[in-house]
């Protein structure tokens, strides 16, 4: 079944991931320009990737549980998307 994903998440300073529980979704992923800092994605070696105010981008069937995001408390990031 095709189901929409649409959710706004408050980030902390700790990495949390986007769902508790696997997920295999196509979503996007985007900081809003309000934003007051960069939100940080754990890259795949451990490393901060910025996703600075404004910044969006497309991820295609990935496990959602396994994105993990860290950033200023207050900010938030969006996911847009769909299990399809």
């Amino acid at each position: 079944m095709n189901n929409l994903i649409a959710r706004i998440i408050s980030v902390t300073s700790q990495y949390q991931p986007l769902v508790p529980e696997r997920l295999v979704a196509t979503i996007t992923l985007s900081a809003p320009p309000t934003n007051a800092s960069p939100v940080y994605i754990q890259g795949d070696s451990g490393q901060d990737v910025p996703l600075v105010p404004g910044e969006w981008h497309l991820f295609q069937r990935v496990n959602l549980a396994e994105i993990r995001i860290k950033g200023t408390a207050g900010d938030t990031v969006t996911v847009i998307g769909g299990t399809w």
